[in-house]
């Protein structure tokens, strides 16, 4: 794959045999953001456990103190006076029953979050396989089935962010965008980094943190220290 003179200008910054510590390797990628759009900073943070097994899974979700820089759409399923909370708190959307049609056969999926109150899950759960794949469904674990809908929205456009362990025990998440600086940056990322360890689960042997990676959407990818994370 042939890479453009920026990234390969970028790259020179980074030494891939180095494992950095988080402030340096923040630093770094600031640096490395060169495209002309306000890149988002994503991790990558590889585990040592097996989310095939159910007392290994890694899921949750955490508020980021300076947000992930993106606007969120917040999508919520609620009925009865559950409707004017969630509009309230500042849901871009809301409704129930009639939304299952407008995702079902148009493929209306101009939202980035869904939050429902447990009585819609039964309407929610019929969207399954659209909302399935896309990683869209909601879950208690994530904060998205509550009867709190005021707090799920507030939170949600605050920079709560979901995390969980793709097929390869890997959690890919931002945590912020070029722009925000290296404080932010960090706060946000030692925010994520200790709700991971805290979620760790009992069954996890050996090193939980195998591997954690920051990289911007086109930059270069830098390789974190893990001993001092943990």
């Amino acid at each position: 794959m042939k890479r453009g003179k920026k990234y390969v200008d970028a790259a020179k910054l980074i030494d891939r045999a180095t494992l950095y510590d988080a402030a340096e390797a923040i630093s770094l990628v600031k640096k490395s953001a060169v495209a002309k759009f306000d890149e988002t900073v994503e991790a990558h943070v590889r585990l040592g456990v097996d989310g095939r097994h159910a007392d290994q899974q890694v899921r949750g979700a955490v508020v980021l103190p300076h947000g992930t820089g993106k606007t969120v759409k917040v999508l919520v399923f609620a009925k009865g006076d559950k409707v004017a909370e969630a509009e309230a708190a500042g849901a871009d959307y809301v409704g129930g029953e009639e939304l299952v049609p407008k995702i079902q056969n148009e493929g209306w999926v101009d939202f980035d979050v869904v939050v429902a109150t447990p009585d819609m899950m039964g309407v929610v759960g019929r969207l399954g396989r659209v909302l399935g794949p896309k990683g869209l469904m909601p879950n208690p674990k994530a904060g998205t089935v509550t009867m709190d809908v005021t707090k799920a929205v507030k939170d949600i456009k605050a920079g709560k962010i979901e995390y969980r362990l793709d097929k390869t025990n890997i959690i890919h998440v931002p945590v912020g965008k070029a722009s925000f600086t290296e404080e932010q940056l960090s706060d946000n990322f030692q925010t994520l980094i200790g709700a991971i360890i805290k979620a760790k689960p009992a069954a996890a042997k050996g090193q939980y943190l195998k591997s954690v990676v920051l990289a911007s959407t086109m930059g270069p990818g830098v390789k974190l220290n893990t001993a001092k994370l943990g």
